[in-house]
């Protein structure tokens, strides 16, 4: 069409007449072709633009809440960025007045912050599987390295704790998913029933802090060597303090001075009863009554080290002549039972609930398949050269894993959900550099497989 409006001053009559020709015969064309077709396409086009509209003025309205919140957000955050400036600028001005007083009025007004002083390095590197309680798997390895950001000379916190055996870590359940908690919980061990959170050792707790007892292997630089933990890789340490059996144990606490009160027929039986010569003289000095009536404080100490040692070997023994058959859920003890009972050791100075040493949950027995028992003799101690087979990171050997294994199946570390209703008796853990496969059946655990962790970092 175009063609048209070039033309020549002379010849514009034609040329007009021509133009409207070619419009008439394209009018006429348009006329020939179906009118609902083109109709129908508006009509969808239409609809098309409607919907996109209505789209358009949604994504608005979220877009302007969404900015409204965001604001709101800010504003919030600008607030308490500058309520915590203004603190912190009031403990600062405390401070240089009164360093002491500066930390006293941190603590009263409840500005409680807590650093890690360092984070553990476990063979529990999953939740699924690792120990409820360090006594648990006490063939369990882990390293805790004090961070520099601490100390400026971290090895230097650490000098003489050498001399202690055990160590008590305080850290924090960084594996909790949520911070909810209730008053009631239920524990695994009493399968499905319901206690008080506090009487429990539950990490849903209003302040996900805990507490584990740890065997310190030894002390390289600034790094602990500890066995027998229930931590899983990774766990943040808020504090170390030496286990002193003097003060923590509640049989330390006690007089040891054993008094003897003598009853109405105590001096005829002792006149009827006279020993040949004096007796007291052949007994070792130490172990003589003092002129009180009692024994001498280091006599009662020896007394009570012997009971002690007589009690642990009678448990012994009846653990060895127990079976699982003869488990079975223990009824509360009368009082008037109880007050006749004689006690020994701990027994005498404190006591506990008695589903902890009797819970409804009985022991597993644990064994392993040829299979299983083949592949984790493949496996190699962690200072091996031979890159041809796995090794362990923390774990000195295969027989050492396989205590582990048996220590964390024993215990059975199913939830009471998977134990009680899921039909699926498989289950998955990993253990140092290795990942287990089990199942469980009626009243044992059976090791199926012991395979290599598939990553990076071990392939390394």
């Amino acid at each position: 069409m175009c063609e048209f409006l070039v033309v020549q001053p002379t010849r514009v009559p034609e040329h007009v007449a021509a133009l409207r020709m070619r419009i008439k015969s394209l009018l006429g064309t348009r006329r020939l072709m179906a009118p609902c077709s083109c109709s129908e396409q508006i009509r969808r086009l239409s609809q098309q633009v409607a919907v996109m509209r209505k789209e358009m003025k949604n994504l608005r309205q979220h877009l302007e809440s969404a900015v409204r919140a965001h604001r709101k957000h800010m504003a919030s955050l600008q607030s308490e960025l500058e309520a915590c400036r203004q603190g912190k600028h009031e403990m600062k001005k405390t401070a240089e007045k009164d360093p002491q007083r500066g930390a006293e009025f941190s603590l009263e007004k409840g500005h409680i912050q807590t650093v890690p002083i360092g984070y553990i390095s476990s063979c529990f590197s999953k939740k699924n599987g690792t120990p409820r309680q360090p006594a648990v798997c006490m063939s369990s390895r882990a390293a805790l390295q004090i961070q520099p950001s601490v100390f400026n000379n971290p090895d230097h916190a650490l000098a003489g704790l050498e001399h202690y055996s055990h160590v008590w870590l305080i850290f924090l359940f960084h594996k909790n998913g949520h911070m909810s908690y209730k008053a009631k919980v239920k524990p695994p061990r009493l399968n499905g029933q319901k206690v008080g959170v506090y009487s429990t050792r539950s990490p849903h707790r209003p302040n996900a802090i805990g507490l584990s007892l740890a065997k310190l292997e030894s002390i390289t630089g600034d790094t602990l060597h500890l066995s027998g933990v229930d931590l899983i890789a990774g766990t943040p340490v808020l504090d170390i303090k030496p286990y002193i059996p003097d003060y923590d144990s509640p049989s330390a606490q006690t007089n040891m001075n054993v008094q003897y009160e003598p009853t109405e027929d105590a001096g005829d039986s002792e006149t009827e009863a006279e020993p040949e010569g004096d007796s007291s003289s052949e007994l070792d000095p130490k172990m003589r009554f003092s002129a009180s009536g009692g024994l001498s404080e280091h006599s009662g100490s020896v007394f009570s080290e012997v009971l002690a040692e007589v009690r642990d070997y009678l448990q012994q023994g009846a653990l060895c002549v127990e079976t699982l058959a003869d488990r079975r859920p223990s009824e509360p003890e009368p009082e008037s039972q109880r007050a006749s009972r004689l006690c020994y050791g701990a027994d005498s100075y404190s006591s506990v609930a008695a589903w902890i040493r009797n819970p409804p949950v009985a022991e597993l027995s644990v064994r392993f398949t040829p299979t299983a028992e083949e592949e984790l003799r493949e496996f190699q101690p962690p200072g091996s050269t031979d890159a041809g087979r796995p090794k362990f990171q923390f774990l000195k050997g295969p027989d050492e894993a396989a205590a582990a294994v048996r220590g964390i199946l024993s215990a059975d570390p199913r939830s009471v959900y998977r134990r009680t209703r899921c039909s699926d008796r498989l289950f998955y853990f990993s253990l140092d550099t290795a990942d287990v496969t089990c199942w469980f059946g009626d009243g044992f655990a059976e090791v199926l497989r012991v395979r290599p962790v598939q990553t990076q970092e071990c392939l390394s």
